[in-house]
């Protein structure tokens, strides 16, 4: 049985790697696993790039051209937007392929100028969709917000009204209803909420959806001697440290960084104001860079897994404050190094964090209660050290890259069969 994994990118970008970890743990159960992908950082021989030397040279090339419709339609409120594909570019992918020929396709997150809507619906494969945010069943925003359109049909969408009496969300839609309807396939989400949002959407409500959380390598993510790895980072000895970390940690607004801003502001009230300092990974410190009410540590953007967990294993507590998450890598990722997290109880961290267990789950978007979610988990020693250990079992007994892999296998045997 051979898997082919379509995913834009293989290790660059949460969805990415999330990918490329399922691809290397089927490897390593010796199930034949490879990836096509549009642009490749890895040195991975079993994934391979379609790019052109064009494209290589400059990956964000066909990204910037899918997303030139985009350019005519802008939204009301820039600081709501999130990220919103056409998925309008001719591909050559299905050459490709023709010459691998896999029993399955597994596609991941494949914006960017991957694959156009219309190709998806003639891959005559068996379809294991993995989905790593909302776009599948949308109008073309990767996370629909408070917007519900798409269990009916998208149009006027909030995030890129219509314009001149044309509406680039319906017109998107119409494109994917048409070519999901020919399609049988199967839906893999990493975690329950996602899983019901897109039984609720009019796309996807009639594929077979299956819940299969992302897995971690836990040889790489695992608790490091706190003291050694705060040494080699310059992180002080002295201080309870908070952790914040994603993608443009502090600009992406669905990651909540003004929601954790609030919560600081609330925290530094308290007696916490001097005890406690703030790392962040994924932002840079900037002239803008706004008051946090702590010493605040900016690491910058960390690539490498290792250096990352010894980042992870630094802190004494990590902050989630995410507004909307497929799953929550990086929540997964700090508990899988003995860190508990602080979140709020909505959408995929529902499934990794569990209250007053491994972390903290406050009302959904009540700072207050963020805030006193972090003073709860640092306020007593030994609670921290059993909220850390069962942090480090929740990743070992759910949400390892092995367990993981047979999930994705046992599936696959199943769509061979049918």
């Amino acid at each position: 049985m051979k898997i082919l994994h379509l995913s834009t990118y293989d290790t660059n970008g949460g969805a990415a790697k999330a990918a490329y970890r399922l691809h290397h743990g089927l490897k390593h159960m010796g199930v034949d696993s490879q990836m096509l992908v549009q642009v490749k950082f890895s040195n991975d021989a079993d994934v391979i790039a379609t790019g052109s030397k064009i494209v290589k040279k400059y990956p964000k090339l066909k990204p910037h051209l899918d997303s030139l419709p985009k350019l005519f339609f802008r939204p009301y409120d820039q600081t709501k937007r999130t990220p919103f594909s056409v998925q309008w570019l001719p591909s050559s992918i299905e050459s490709r392929i023709t010459e691998i020929e896999p029993d399955i396709i597994n596609l991941h997150w494949i914006s960017g100028g991957l694959i156009n809507i219309e190709t998806i619906s003639q891959l005559n494969k068996p379809i294991v969709w993995t989905l790593h945010d909302m776009w599948a069943f949308t109008g073309g925003c990767h996370y629909s917000q408070k917007c519900d359109r798409y269990k009916e049909s998208c149009s006027n969408c909030p995030q890129m009204p219509a314009k001149c009496n044309v509406d680039l969300s319906r017109w998107v839609w119409q494109r994917k209803e048409n070519a999901w309807n020919s399609i049988n396939g199967t839906l893999v989400t990493p975690s329950q909420w996602l899983a019901n949002c897109a039984a609720s959407s009019s796309l996807l409500k009639n594929w077979r959806i299956e819940v299969i959380p992302n897995g971690l390598d836990t040889e790489i993510y695992k608790p490091f001697e706190q003291a050694v790895v705060r040494k080699m980072l310059q992180l002080p000895q002295d201080k309870h440290l908070i952790l914040f970390g994603a993608e443009n940690a502090t600009s992406n607004s669905r990651k909540g960084f003004h929601l954790l801003k609030s919560a600081l502001e609330n925290l530094s009230k308290t007696d916490w104001s001097n005890k406690c300092e703030l790392v962040v990974f994924g932002g840079t410190k900037s002239e803008n860079s706004p008051d946090l009410r702590f010493k605040t540590h900016y690491l910058g953007r960390i690539n490498d897994e290792k250096s990352l967990a010894t980042v992870y294993s630094a802190v004494d507590i990590m902050v989630v404050p995410s507004i909307q998450e497929s799953f929550g890598q990086t929540a997964s990722e700090s508990l899988a190094c003995g860190t508990p997290v602080v979140a709020f109880n909505t959408t995929g961290l529902k499934d990794i964090v569990d209250h007053k267990q491994n972390g903290y789950l406050a009302k959904a978007f009540d700072t207050e209660d963020l805030a006193r979610g972090i003073a709860w988990i640092l306020e007593d020693k030994d609670r921290l050290k059993k909220l850390s250990n069962y942090s480090r079992e929740k990743v070992e007994q759910q949400f390892t890259q092995t367990l993981q892999a047979q999930r994705y296998k046992y599936l696959y045997e199943q769509v061979v069969l049918v």
